[in-house]
């Protein structure tokens, strides 16, 4: 008795106090639970909350109860139908027939592929939550077996209710978005994603099957569909350089003008700072269309200059793939360089100006000054900024669908000489239907930005030297 008061003893000394509780110095793992754990804490893996409840944990050890109840309910009722229909026969069919009071039979409602597509979706991201939810389940129930070992009792209810106010706060404040995210993000993601391997299209728009990498095949072939390899290509090129320079001549014209406006000899810095925030506030999508409508053949500029004489004919500023190409890149530059002044002239501010006044008593013109002062800071600071802007860039629906709507568009084509993987995206599920192909492409995008951003940010000095700027 005595040698086992001293092994418990000796268990305290090795816990750190946090407030009211002993909070061991390794994490409670499931390999733990299931190594050390008594009869209750292994017996938990099947029953939850029951750890909880033999420590006399009754609050929390009912919550674990109650969820593995609701979710044994959900799949009994809807679940398991619902995984089973994903995986067996996705093909929608028709229910029995029905006869209404007077014996009359009531039309069959049919059930759809893209119901039982999407009730086993959120399916298996139900099963995949209770999974993560299990192993917390194992981890509390080690963590009441342990504490209960080590100080004689297991934090109650408004103990855990007091650490989550308190000692895990962020858990507390990042659990609603989170799960936000979760619900909204990643789940109608999974189900865009499942829709790649389908063969949900213009021709199947009700009840379809799984395929397979079949989309996928159409999507890299070269096989002369709408759909095709060539096409592919075509359109991602175009993506990466309309990203490329809709992003860097954005930033550098913006930058040219800001420091320009941040000179101590220029006059009214107020006004033409207030003249470009003017530009931000008038809805984009509302200069948009108004530059559409002057641009077009019929349209006041082509008019304007023929009226003055500079041209014989309407210039061609969306029936040509160079001039509709160049075209949207410059009206962009003047719809986007206002947003990067608002950004860069804060951080020109912050500038340390004693780097400035050493390097003028070096001898240092304003061209060296802006490549080792003015451009390295700024790069540093604003290398996130550049990631995010490019893939917004990559994903900008509004410019070219407002603008060009992706034309010219040669006949039989899919997709215009100005359309992006988005706005092609867009046109193969809302105009024709076919969303197998339009996941596909939605998921070629995700993988090249993916790719883009994180070898872009992983080499630069913003993520290898997070302290500060040399």
């Amino acid at each position: 008795m005595a040698t086992t008061s001293k092994h418990v003893e000796a268990k305290k000394r090795k816990t750190k106090k946090v407030g009211a509780d002993y909070v061991a110095p390794a994490p409670w793992t499931v390999k733990h639970a299931f190594q050390k754990g008594d009869v209750f804490t292994r017996l938990s893996c099947v029953i939850f909350g029951l750890s909880n409840l033999a420590r006399k944990q009754i609050i929390k050890g009912i919550l674990f109860l109650a969820i593995e109840i609701l979710y044994i309910i959900y799949m009994v009722n809807t679940g398991a139908l619902a995984l089973d229909k994903l995986f067996t026969h996705l093909q929608g069919t028709k229910a029995e027939q029905r006869f209404s009071a007077s014996g009359i039979p009531a039309p069959a409602p049919e059930e759809y592929s893209v119901t039982i597509l999407l009730y086993g979706v959120a399916a298996l991201f139900i099963t995949a939550a209770f999974v993560w939810f299990w192993t917390v389940n194992m981890r509390a129930a080690y963590k009441a077996q342990y504490l209960k070992e080590t100080t004689g009792h297991a934090p109650s209810f408004l103990d855990d209710v007091m650490d989550l106010k308190d000692g895990r706060a962020y858990v507390s404040m990042l659990f609603l978005p989170t799960l936000g995210i979760l619900i909204f993000t990643i789940l109608p993601l999974l189900f865009m994603i499942s829709m790649a391997f389908t063969s949900y299209d213009s021709a199947h728009p009700s009840h379809f099957d799984w395929v397979g990498f079949a989309n996928f095949k159409e999507v890299v072939s070269n096989d002369g569909g709408t759909v095709n390899g060539q096409l592919f290509l075509s359109v991602l090129l175009w993506t990466l350089v309309w990203a490329f320079f809709a992003t860097f001549l954005n930033y550098f014209l913006g930058m040219f003008l800001a420091m320009v406006i941040n000179r101590k000899t220029t006059r009214g810095k107020m006004f033409w700072r207030g003249v470009f925030s003017m530009s931000i506030a008038v809805p984009q999508f509302v200069s948009l269309l108004v530059m559409n409508t002057m641009l077009q053949p019929t349209g006041a500029v082509n008019r304007l200059l023929q009226s003055w004489g500079w041209i014989s004919g309407p210039l061609p500023f969306f029936t040509n793939a160079t001039w509709a190409r160049v075209t949207v890149i410059v009206i962009n530059l003047w719809v986007g360089i206002p947003f990067t002044i608002m950004q860069v002239t804060g951080i020109l501010q912050n500038i340390p100006a004693d780097l400035y006044e050493a390097a003028e008593l070096d001898g240092a013109n304003w061209w060296q000054q802006f490549c080792n002062i003015t451009m390295p800071y700024m790069i540093f600071v604003t290398t996130p900024y550049l990631i995010t802007t490019f893939t917004g860039n990559v994903n900008n629906f509004n410019v070219i669908y407002l603008l060009s709507g992706g034309d010219p568009t040669p006949v039989g084509a899919s997709a215009g000489k100005t359309d992006l993987l988005i706005t092609w995206l867009y046109k193969l599920t809302v105009d024709k239907g076919d969303y197998n192909s339009g996941a596909v492409i939605g998921i070629f995008t995700f993988i090249v930005l993916a790719v883009v951003a994180l070898l872009t940010y992983r080499s630069s000095g913003s993520y290898k030297n997070e302290e500060g700027f040399r």
